[in-house]
């Protein structure tokens, strides 16, 4: 069973990747969603008849029916039955006042699978969308494409692009008109140090890059995870081996701005650091719990995560885990607290479908961490006006820095 649970209206939107949950094939899905049994149902040629409860279940429709037949006899323009339903159904689930629950159209359930795969047409810049200042500042620029080659860094802001201005409430806008075909050309505009930067990018096909590693120091190595999702469980696992194959006994586990993904890939990457146990377990409405477990053979190394207000959900799966089994220290501020999960799955036979919440998680000691958190060991904001736009591994990162200094004195013990 595959779940995934992501940061949902999260700051951070990618031109690859769309904050989004995954699918789970779901036991019993046929009675939850409240679709016909056929004993419910009897075929008399031209009529057919139902249960009085389902009739009774079908009445509470009523209004949407005749709101649906007087918009078809009277709207001044020819009606869109198809647009009509989409747009009763995001107003359904919008009912149950849940941020992380919705509907998806064919076309943005379609994309969403295209997204998680991490391939895309487009420049190859991720983007963190301020509502606070309106400004959309590049937080990643993905290796071998357009943004890169183009000398665009993270950090920049980005400003223009074709002939919309920026801002983080026109920021999916952009997104949408900087994707398209491989081989043509967009205008796009940064700011740097108040200095404006246009470039003509010419859009590429985008692998994303969801790990990066290196040696920070002599016994320690440096693994930076953006996602759960795509193939990272194995390029995490890669990055390890590369790092303790160049001597490393302390491993520093970079989370921060990680929104989550897959609770598959956490369990995956968790259980190279733990022998057999729990990883975390899920709690669903009626009580039951759901077990994530790891297996015997773990890797001998000492643990630092790196954690900030934006690591939510499987990365909060991952940091309880290694806090409460593997002794690894938490550096950095509180996480995001997002201990819910949802599951996406496919409706009806249009190719649409729906995200929607189905349980709590809780780490291997029992902590509930949905609108608390994962508490940080050792606690290091960053400086008033520091943004944290640094370049991957440098050590002018003052958290990155904190987190080097922990994981030196825990190798001295």
């Amino acid at each position: 069973m595959k779940k995934r649970i992501l940061l949902a209206l999260s700051l951070v939107l990618a031109l690859c990747l769309l904050s989004s949950c995954a699918y789970l094939p779901f036991a019993g899905l046929t009675d939850m969603l409240g679709m016909v049994a056929p004993a419910e149902v009897a075929d008399h040629g031209d009529t057919v008849t139902i249960s009085k409860e389902l009739y009774e279940k079908y009445e509470q429709f009523d209004k949407l029916i005749e709101i649906q037949e007087i918009a078809d006899m009277y709207f001044f323009e020819e009606v869109d039955n198809e647009a009509m339903l989409d747009g009763a159904a995001l107003g359904l689930l919008s009912g149950l006042d849940d941020p992380y629950t919705f509907y998806y159209s064919p076309e943005e359930y379609a994309e969403y699978w295209e997204d998680d795969e991490g391939e895309y047409a487009g420049v190859g810049i991720q983007i963190s969308g301020n509502y606070a200042t309106g400004l959309c500042t590049i937080s990643r620029v993905f290796d071998n494409g357009p943004a890169k080659e183009a000398g665009v860094h993270k950090g920049d802001i980005l400003y223009k692009v074709e002939d919309l201005y920026v801002d983080a409430y026109s920021l999916q806008d952009a997104v949408d008109i900087m994707r398209g075909t491989p081989g043509t050309d967009v205008n796009v505009t940064f700011l740097r140090d108040g200095e404006e930067m246009s470039f003509v990018l010419t859009r590429a096909q985008i692998t994303v890059n969801r790990v990066e590693s290196t040696m920070l120091a002599e016994g320690i190595g440096y693994i930076a995870l953006y996602e759960f999702a795509g193939d990272c469980a194995a390029k995490f696992e890669e990055a390890l081996d590369n790092v303790v194959k160049q001597g490393a006994k302390g491993v520093i586990i970079d989370l921060r701005d990680n929104p989550g993904g897959w609770v598959d890939d956490a369990e995956t990457i968790g259980d190279l650091f733990l022998d057999k146990g729990t990883l975390c377990y899920l709690e669903y409405r009626d009580g039951t719990r759901e077990y994530y477990s790891t297996k015997d053979g773990k890797t001998d190394v000492k643990l630092v995560i790196l954690m900030n207000e934006h690591s939510a959900s499987s990365s909060e799966i991952l940091a309880g885990a290694l806090k409460d089994r593997a002794d690894a220290t938490i550096v950095g501020v509180q996480s995001y607290g997002k201990g819910i999960v949802q599951s996406v799955i496919p409706i009806s036979d249009d190719g649409s479908g729906m995200q929607l919440t189905i349980a709590q998680y809780y780490t291997p000691n029992g902590n509930k961490v949905h609108k608390i958190g994962i508490t940080p060991d050792v606690e290091i904001q960053l400086p008033e006006g520091d943004n944290g736009m640094y370049e991957f591994a440098d050590l002018a990162d003052p958290q990155l820095s904190r987190a080097l200094e922990v994981m030196q004195e825990k190798l001295a013990k």
